[in-house]
């Protein structure tokens, strides 16, 4: 099994460095961006290779981009999308350039990962990022309800307020057919980089304030890589972001699509799910929550997975300041755990 641990790091202004991260035994590479360039601009070739180059100077390896966000324009299927796409294509071709290898990105309408909490407070005295569908049915992100970190699009009340009004006339067929016409440009573009991009499922995986989600479920996931029929089209596997849903099975998904070599990205994280559409972000250990992590890892295995994998988010403990879900000491612990099941794995053959 030779799938490799990374850390995600977001930048300069990342309160965790890569000082720390490089001394995270087991981890090889580094997953980030760009962040200080607008949604649908190409990303400049210097750019990624000072970027790269800085991470490598700590001796971390970086092949993995997470994300290249996709502009609103293109999951609305306005008319403006078509110079979007062509910059995104002129940004995989650059990043492939560059020696990048994975592009994780997602086609969630307006809103990134959706939380109703950021410091929910375990029984341990720790805090992490929690879900409950009742509160989050009561917010409204015009009236500043909703703000998380970690977006990389912040939209003034206005804008907004258009947006959501957008896409509640947007039917999941319709949120289909534009991803549709987005892989049918890009998919060729990262054949031609060397590129395998990696859809991220929608988190959580459901419909959030009236707005379509599509990427939630085998169903979803396998008519997404039909779409356009390449290796290049594939998937990030996050377990915490599926697993809140716990129709989805994640050893069987990672196994059905690992298979069918569609797996490109790993995000291995826990949850613990308190109800219908509620849960809490746990520690990474199977006790800890509602998944299985040996199973899971054992899956990898199982299907010659040779991809990134990543620690995905962590609890706040130890009296740590930070991004909500993305300090450094819990994530290490995972990075930690994940690594000696993977050992295990190795030597004990069943």
């Amino acid at each position: 099994m030779d799938m490799y641990l990374t850390f995600r790091w977001f930048g300069d202004g990342d309160p965790v460095t890569l000082e720390q991260i490089r001394q995270i035994p087991g981890v090889e590479g580094v997953v980030a961006a760009l962040y200080d360039l607008p949604v649908g601009a190409v990303w400049p070739l210097e750019k990624i290779t000072a970027l790269k180059d800085k991470i490598n100077r700590y001796g971390l390896r970086f092949d993995v981009i997470e994300s290249v966000p996709v502009h609103e324009d293109i999951k609305l299927g306005l008319k403006t999308r078509e110079r979007y796409i062509d910059n995104y294509c002129a940004t995989l071709l650059n990043l492939g350039t560059a020696g990048i290898k994975v592009v994780c990105y997602n086609f969630m309408p307006v809103f990134d990962w959706t939380r109703t909490e950021l410091h929910h407070v375990l029984a341990d005295g720790s805090t992490a990022l929690s879900y409950d569908h009742a509160v989050a049915q009561k917010m409204d992100p015009l009236y500043g309800d909703l703000s998380l970190p970690g977006w990389e699009v912040s939209y003034a009340r206005e804008e907004l307020q258009e947006l959501i009004a957008r896409y509640h006339e947007l039917s999941e067929e319709e949120l289909w057919a534009n991803l549709e016409y987005f892989l049918r440009r890009v998919v060729p573009a990262a054949e031609r980089a060397g590129i395998r991009l990696a859809i991220h499922p929608d988190d959580p995986p459901w419909p959030v304030f009236g707005i379509p989600r599509i990427i939630r479920d085998k169903t979803g996931l396998d008519r997404l890589i039909n779409l356009v029929d390449s290796p290049a089209n594939g998937i990030t596997l996050c377990s915490g972001s599926l697993g809140a849903n716990p129709e989805n099975n994640i050893p069987e998904l990672i196994r059905y699509f690992g298979r069918k070599g569609r797996i490109h990205f790993a995000h291995c994280r826990n949850i613990k799910i308190t109800k219908d559409r509620c849960f809490v972000e746990t520690a990474h250990p199977s006790a800890d929550g509602s998944l299985d992590m040996v199973e899971i890892m054992k899956a990898y295995r199982d299907t010659d997975f040779q991809g990134p994998v990543r620690p995905d988010h962590g609890r706040m403990i130890w009296g740590e300041k930070g991004r909500p879900g993305y300090g450094l000491y819990d994530r290490a612990l995972g990075a930690a755990y994940l690594n000696g099941i993977r050992e295990t794995l190795r030597k004990v053959k069943n």
